[in-house]
């Protein structure tokens, strides 16, 4: 019986968000609709059907920038100060983000696919990504860094290699990698 009543509870605390947030919508829409359908109709005796509809998007918009703007980037900067006091914390963290920037992010950096010849003896080749052209910083001329994820894991390793052991690959980024990560399983979709 105890644990019925804790499912009951539980239920009630994944709905009610839910229920409220679909509640007040409600409310906003019906407010909106008869007090602007009202003045329209006394000023320019028109009715706009939707109009409840399109004044509820707009509210929802406002809400939104509203909640980015003096919500949202306060906890942002709160959460970066926080992470940039901890060494250690701000590394992972910064790792982190690059990575996952390079696979989501506006700045696909995995967007180069090559086959590496890894042994001249054996035709040995693997796949991977062009993530630095030009090395010079790291005083290696004529050579690339290339990133070669591993399968059935998020994880991977950066191989500095000869650019002549390169071969570009005219296929998009996202088939390569989904190739790559199901260890070959998954071929491209026809």
């Amino acid at each position: 019986m105890k644990r019925i009543i804790n499912y009951l509870f539980q239920g009630i605390l994944y709905i009610a968000p839910l229920a409220i947030i679909i509640y007040i919508l409600y409310r906003v829409f019906i407010v909106a609709d008869s007090l602007l359908q009202k003045m329209i109709v006394d000023v320019f005796d028109v009715t706009i059907p939707g109009l409840g509809i399109l004044t509820l998007l707009l509210f929802l918009i406002f809400i939104g920038f509203l909640g980015n703007t003096i919500i949202a980037k306060p906890l942002k900067r709160i959460f970066k100060r926080t992470i940039d006091q901890v060494p250690l914390l701000r590394f992972v963290h910064s790792a982190l983000t690059d990575l996952f920037s390079a696979f989501v992010g506006k700045e696909k950096k995995f967007n180069k696919p090559v086959l590496v010849k890894l042994n001249l003896h054996y035709a040995l080749e693997k796949l991977g990504f062009i993530t630095e052209d030009d090395l010079g910083f790291l005083g290696q001329k004529n050579k690339v860094a290339v990133y070669f994820p591993h399968s059935y894991n998020i994880s991977g390793e950066l191989f500095i290699v000869p650019k002549e052991n390169i071969t570009p690959l005219d296929i998009p980024s996202s088939e390569v990698m989904k190739f790559i990560v199901s260890a070959g399983l998954m071929g491209q979709e026809k």
